[in-house]
């Protein structure tokens, strides 16, 4: 079958004549008409855009009548007249007609039966995220109870041994086979076949979930790779339109990230695409006249940065020109004579509202200012700022810096402690063997000698923990690259390369400057993933003095009925050097309790069945469990919450938005020692 160039077209315009619908619906309830214009005006924008790339001029001229329907009531206070309403709606009639008429039967081998639309819609439609995420929380939490199945297959083996015994206690009474001896035989039999299966069963379990993980992971992942050929294909039939040559470079597309991150970024890229090479890149004539090369360069770049995604676009061209974004803004009343002392960010935020454009004529693909108003729209949809730099005569750099979501990322995995973490691949320069002999002390903290330049060295426990170490030690340390240079990293053993897949931080976790996100390993645990500028910053801060010494093995448990909010717990205070245990619910730690004694309890406020609240109630009330120190965690952080936490006899509130795991530590240092 022939490639089929409209498949993601039809999906994107799909979606797009869906908002149509929604914002004309608006227009016509009546009202102040500007924001429905301005909204109408982008996804005509995006619409032609799109239609352009894949050369359907018929969808692309529909779009642009659209945009002349509209423009003139972009600012507008009073209704849009019935009659232009129903112009675009005859127009999006024409455009679905179109669309309609798209079937991938016109591109399909005439040996090979034609998918009818209905089919194809269902198979290229976007997975629902929600239900995606949920599937991936259930896959973690079901390998987690496999897990437990485990003890009770060494139950088995253990079972089976004692009928072993069984069996030999009465082979040496010397006598023959009797009904207690048949019955020895038959437990022996049955605990034989049990143990087997057991161990079969979950063995082929365990590696049924980890490859329906990874595939559900992979879902939601995409390259960033596949946004070049759109946006080379719009660099390249912008420059063609408009007689100019155009050079487009992709940097970063082996990096993997969330599909709908993706999605919802290409549509903000084509515009500033289009916009480098109509508004930025000059003409062969005015390039070759100030000595630069005929052709014009268009560069996107995908990086991460720390807990941050950046698209980065940037041209040679002429730059923004602010000077004409400024008259332009006071001829349409926009600005006023205080104009003059605005300076360039200022002028820049103005250009990214859009309304604005400093093209002398509206052409196919300029000219209404709307191409900087999709952009903000996209990445403010996303979360994310729009940093601009700007450079007369040499160009203009637009960043699209979104929070991340989830990439799949190439690390080292170290231990530390009883922790794993990650540090990604890209930031590694070397791995190393530190005698305790060459690292400096000083008042400005610690040093190593690297390729003959001293550099600082920091152990991982103590960036993470604020732990301290015995100095004089060997460590096994990892040198790592950041926006501040290089340092090194102490460590206990190094584990190999592994490819993750980073998730962002739940709530518990945001103070740590040095964690950038968090990945699931084999069995479905956490495991944090380090940022390196965060590394290096934190070894240049000298020495973090004030650590205490490891704490002694005290028992804690965690009561939690989040796998994630327990898992990362449980490392926070195996690292600090305790003895951790898990329940799940209130009922369980109470089970637990009664059968083992604990030196304090860290308990999650909302959980099913007894809370957080009444568990700290019935341990007040048990004579046994009366004394023991326990602290809450929870989201809420009402007056009255706090307040009914004191009365329950919590000795210490955990509030998770403001969650700082040094507070937490010192406040159990400071219960238990």
């Amino acid at each position: 079958m022939a490639p089929d160039p409209y498949r993601y077209f039809r999906l994107e315009a799909r979606e797009l004549l869906d908002q149509f619908s929604e914002a004309v619906l608006a227009l016509e309830r009546g009202g102040r008409a500007a924001p429905a214009v301005q909204r109408l005006l982008r996804l005509a924008h995006t619409l032609k855009g799109a239609a352009r790339v894949v050369k359907l001029g018929e969808i692309a001229d529909h779009s642009h009548a659209i945009e002349d329907e509209l423009a003139a009531f972009r600012e507008a206070e009073e209704a849009v007249p019935r009659e232009r309403i129903q112009a675009v709606l005859q127009r999006l009639e024409e455009i679905r007609g179109q669309l309609g008429a798209l079937t991938p039967a016109e591109h399909a081998d005439a040996t090979v039966p034609a998918l009818d639309s209905p089919d194809e819609e269902l198979r290229t439609i976007r997975t629902n995220i929600a239900e995606m995420d949920a599937l991936l929380a259930g896959v973690s939490e079901t390998h987690t109870l496999l897990n437990g199945l485990r003890p009770a297959a060494q139950a088995m083996e253990r079972g089976q041994h004692l009928s072993d015994l069984l069996l030999e206690q009465l082979a040496s009474r010397g006598a023959a086979p009797d009904r207690a001896h048949a019955t020895a035989e038959a437990l022996w039999d049955c605990f034989s076949g049990v143990e087997r299966s057991l161990g079969t069963a979950i063995d082929q379990m365990d590696r049924e979930l980890r490859q329906l993980r990874q595939a559900a992971e992979q879902l939601r992942l995409v390259s960033a790779g596949d946004l070049f050929g759109v946006l080379e294909r719009t660099a390249r039939d912008t420059a063609q339109a408009l007689g100019k040559q155009v050079i487009f470079v992709g940097v970063g597309g082996g990096i993997r990230l969330d599909a709908y991150v993706l999605g919802t970024i290409q549509r903000a890229l084509v515009q500033i695409v289009r916009n480098a090479v109509a508004h930025g890149v000059e003409s062969e004539t005015e390039r070759r006249a100030v000595g630069k090369p005929a052709a014009g360069r268009v560069t996107i770049e995908v990086s991460r940065r720390g807990r941050q995604i950046v698209f980065e676009c940037r041209d040679d061209g002429r730059g923004v020109d602010l000077e004409a974004v400024r008259r332009i803004a006071t001829q349409r009343g926009l600005l006023n004579a205080r104009a003059t002392r605005l300076g360039a960010e200022d002028l820049i935020r103005l250009l990214m509202r859009g309304g604005i454009t400093t093209s002398e004529a509206v052409t196919e693909t300029s000219g209404r200012g709307v191409g900087l108003d999709v952009v903000r729209e996209a990445v403010e949809k996303l979360s994310g700022v729009v940093v601009v730099r700007t450079e007369s005569g040499a160009g203009a750099a637009f960043e699209l810096v979104v929070p991340l979501s989830l990439a799949a990322v190439e690390v080292l995995l170290v231990e530390a402690g009883a922790s794993v973490a990650a540090i990604p691949f890209d930031a590694v320069r070397r791995s190393m063997l530190v005698a305790g002999s060459e690292i400096t002390h000083t008042a400005a903290g610690a040093t190593i000698v690297h390729d003959k330049v001293a550099i600082p060295f920091v152990p991982l426990p103590k960036a993470l923990h604020g732990l301290s170490s015995p100095r004089g030690r060997s460590w096994p340390a990892v040198v790592v690259a950041g926006d501040g240079g290089l340092a090194a990293v102490g460590v206990d053993r190094l584990l190999g390369s592994a490819k993750v897949v980073m998730r962002p931080l739940p709530e518990l976790a945001l103070a740590s400057s040095i964690v950038a996100g968090a990945s699931l390993d084999a069995e479905g645990n956490p495991q944090l993933v380090l940022d390196p500028d965060g590394l290096v910053a934190k070894a240049r801060q000298g020495d973090l003095a004030g650590t205490e010494p490891t704490a002694s093995r005290l028992p804690v448990l965690i009561i939690d009925d989040s796998l994630t909010t327990r898992m990362l717990e449980q490392s926070i205070l195996e690292s600090a050097g305790y003895e951790v245990e898990l329940a799940t619910s209130g009922e369980e730690a109470l089970e637990f309790a009664r059968r083992k004694s604990y030196a304090l309890f860290l308990v999650d406020v909302e959980m099913p069945g007894i809370d957080g609240f009444t568990f700290v109630e019935r341990i007040r009330l048990d004579p046994v469990l009366h004394d023991i120190p326990a602290i809450l965690v929870t989201s809420r952080n009402a007056p009255e919450d706090l307040q009914r936490g004191r009365d329950a006899g919590a000795q210490g509130y955990i509030v998770k938005s403001q969650f700082d795991q040094a507070e937490l530590l010192t406040m159990i240092r400071r219960l238990v020692g």
